[in-house]
């Protein structure tokens, strides 16, 4: 029972790190901040590896003048990356998009940690579920004289 709460205690502490964790910054970002935000979500057109943000090329640094000059129009977020996609395909984009086929991505890792957990979950259940090892009197009878002879 000890035990049960020691991992409820865990538990515990764990969600509460997670949401303070998840709070994030406060207050609105700067344009320079939604800038880099943005050019960081789209990858440089000619490095293919970077994203515009961390990219020296001249193409990134196009793609975040682009992303400068919508901000400073009064653009959303939403509204860039999207004409980004327009321009450049859906592979300018460093996280693939939530749907169609692109949201197998972010699905079937998901899938296979629960399959891993409901795996690991079923073979402890089994385990711990099999009877004891049926020892015969012998058996007790050579442990007994073996541990006496060992002074134990």
């Amino acid at each position: 029972m000890k035990s049960r709460w020691t991992w409820l205690a865990l538990g515990v502490v764990l969600a509460v790190a997670l949401v303070i964790g998840a709070q994030g910054r406060s207050g609105p970002m700067t344009e320079a901040q939604r800038v880099r935000h943005i050019a960081s979500e789209i990858r440089c057109p000619t490095c293919r590896n970077q994203s515009a943000a961390q990219s020296d090329a001249a193409a990134a640094k196009a793609v975040r003048d682009e992303i400068d000059r919508r901000v400073k129009a009064g653009q959303s977020d939403g509204e860039i990356v999207a004409f980004m996609v327009s321009r450049y395909g859906s592979d300018i984009l460093l996280k693939p998009e939530g749907s169609g086929v692109a949201s197998l991505v972010w699905v079937l890792p998901v899938v296979a940690v629960v399959v891993a957990l409901g795996a690991l979950a079923f073979a402890f259940v089994r385990w711990r579920a099999r009877p004891g090892v049926a020892v015969s009197e012998d058996d007790r009878a050579l442990v007994e004289r073996e541990l006496e002879r060992e002074g134990v």
